[in-house]
């Protein structure tokens, strides 16, 4: 398993120090990598962030990694566009891509699903309970119903985006709003999950059942034996009516 855990990464330098760096001194990227590798012992786990030369995912990383985790949240736009073109033309591939609570805005993510992707939220730090309603799907598997996470920024319907394919978690909040929070897509060949559960300013990534379900999410979504390329779309030449 190659797996590439990306993160931007800003808010690690412009947030109040010492409240990020206490809960996540090794960055938002570094606990979802660990957690990962609590599963994935063997796995060849690497990070990536903004601040890297082509933001570390040049064509050779991502012809190197089965699954890509994207973390974004302030500097969407600051991705370059030939990036995201690349990350997209392997995710057409084949390459399994989890997108991570405000990544929803990312610029990968509203391409790939082509709507605004826009939701509600608040961020009163309330108690999210995580509700699997899919309890026969893969990344379902071996996960509490609910998830119960203290303190997390609630996001709620409407979420704008297209039919999905599979519906694995519907988050509760106490405010009385729902959320889609655990949503499957194909696009080409590549298998895309989003994961809502991650806020910058609460240790949601030190959760075991978190890191449960991102693990179960890199297992579905890898396929390293998928072709690393792109549908084709030809236009052969009409052939010739046989004669009578």
């Amino acid at each position: 398993m190659r797996i590439t855990v990306w993160n931007e990464g800003v808010h690690e330098a412009r947030q109040e120090p010492a409240t990020i760096a206490h809960m996540y001194p090794n960055g938002i990227h570094g606990a979802i990598a660990e957690g990962l590798a609590e599963h994935f012992p063997d796995a060849r786990i690497r990070t990536a962030t903004l601040a890297e030369e082509e933001h570390g995912l040049s064509e050779e990383v991502l012809a190197d990694t089965d699954v890509l985790l994207w973390w974004g949240h302030i500097a969407h736009g600051d991705v370059q566009d030939d990036v995201v073109d690349r990350v997209q033309r392997h995710v057409l591939g084949g390459m399994g891509l989890l997108v991570l609570h405000s990544g929803h805005f990312s610029k990968i993510f509203t391409r790939l699903l082509g709507t605004t992707c826009s939701l509600a939220w608040r961020n009163d730090g309330e108690r999210e309970l995580v509700w699997t309603v899919n309890p026969t799907h893969p990344i379902a598997r071996g996960i509490d119903s609910p998830i119960d996470i203290p303190q997390q920024e609630m996001y709620g319907e409407f979420f704008d985006i297209p039919a999905v394919d599979d519906l694995i978690f519907i988050s509760s909040f106490e405010g009385g709003e729902v959320f889609r929070s655990g949503v499957t897509f194909q696009r080409g060949q590549g298998r895309i999950f989003y994961f809502s559960p991650g806020d910058q300013e609460y240790p949601v990534y030190h959760h075991p059942q978190v890191r449960k379900v991102l693990a179960n999410g890199v297992s579905w979504a890898a396929q390293p034996d998928v072709p690393r390329q792109p549908p084709e779309v030809s236009n052969p030449q009409r052939r010739a009516a046989p004669s009578a």
